[in-house]
């Protein structure tokens, strides 16, 4: 998440960068850890980093990605959002809660990831908004002055999941 952060605010010359911690993702049946726990993680690792984490999604009580969108886009009408993702993210975007809507309202900036690239590719919602994808290199702001639209960053990628993380950090404290 640090490395796609950084990179999103390199390449498309972001002021900040928000990361908005949701209480529970509902396509996720498991918690890998609390909430606060999600939290306070997220906070120890932007230390010194242009990375805002944020409460949104708690605080308008939010179960879905379009409604903290909407929130955001209406409480903060002269600032441009871009959607930050991984690939892996892009496979099963249509099961998201209205994701038309969310490729209609907000340029998605989709970052590569290990082993999950080819499908992402290959996805429902990569094809159904393909004639939307900038393909311009560099990419300009002004590229996202439409929507939709939504680039893949042909990015450097951490072989490493955030199960594997999470392993890593476990044996670090003895828990594992």
């Amino acid at each position: 998440h640090i490395y796609i952060s950084l990179e999103a605010k390199k390449i498309l010359k972001l002021d900040d960068v928000w990361w908005l911690v949701t209480p529970q993702n509902p396509l996720k049946i498991s918690k890998p850890a609390t909430y606060e726990e999600r939290i306070k993680n997220c906070h120890n690792i932007t230390i010194g980093k242009p990375i805002k984490v944020l409460e949104i999604e708690k605080k308008i009580n939010s179960t879905y990605s379009y409604q903290s969108i909407t929130y955001i886009q209406n409480h903060y009408k002269n600032i441009k959002f871009f959607w930050i993702m991984g690939a892996d993210n892009l496979i099963n975007f249509h099961r998201w809660e209205k994701w038309r809507q969310i490729f209609n309202n907000i340029s998605i900036v989709v970052f590569k990831r290990h082993g999950y690239n080819h499908k992402a590719l290959k996805s429902i919602s990569s094809k159904t908004f393909s004639h939307f994808q900038i393909l311009a290199y560099p990419i300009h702001q002004v590229h996202f002055d439409q929507l939709p639209s939504w680039v893949w960053i042909n990015n450097r990628e951490i072989k490493i999941s955030s199960t594997e993380i999470r392993k890593q950090r476990q044996l670090l404290r003895g828990k594992y």
